[in-house]
């Protein structure tokens, strides 16, 4: 399963690049939304971190696996807590993950994907995210920001 060790790290060098960004902002930034419909910050964050557990369960079950219930929080710390809870959880499961698991065709969103692809959905899925919160914080005035996958 090299391949799959592979795609942890790549995954890895995102979700430690999510958590640096969180540490430049401050507990009273966690609100904000770029518009009145938009996710805020700390929603954002926390939807990153809940869908990869949802895209892997869905790959280790078969079956499309919505997230349950929803996380709130109120300070950055909380958040991070979070955010590193999560990304041990699914790391965990990734591992666990087997060959036939990641061959097996899945009916997800509208298309029939073997477990693999859906893996890389949901890579693709917190790059995109992770994209929109880097976007946020510079429209926080925050000018400061790690680079956006995480270097050592």
């Amino acid at each position: 399963m090299s391949k799959l060790s592979g795609y942890i790290n790549g995954w890895l060098s995102h979700r430690k690049a999510l958590l640096e960004l969180l540490k430049v902002v401050g507990d009273e930034q966690l609100t904000f939304k770029p518009w009145e419909n938009g996710m805020s910050l700390s929603e954002l964050a926390i939807h990153i971190s809940g869908s990869t557990s949802m895209f892997v369960n869905t790959v280790k079950t078969g079956v499309f696996t919505p997230p349950t219930g929803k996380k709130e929080v109120s300070t950055v710390k909380e958040l991070i807590d979070f955010v590193e809870t999560q990304t041990e959880f699914a790391k965990e499961e990734l591992e666990k993950l087997t060959d036939e698991q990641l061959n097996s065709i899945i009916a997800f969103a509208g298309m029939d994907l073997p477990g693999k692809a859906i893996l890389e959905l949901a890579k693709d899925h917190e790059i995109h995210h992770k994209g929109q919160l880097f976007t946020y914080v510079r429209l926080l005035g925050i000018e400061e920001v790690p680079f956006f996958i995480y270097r050592p």
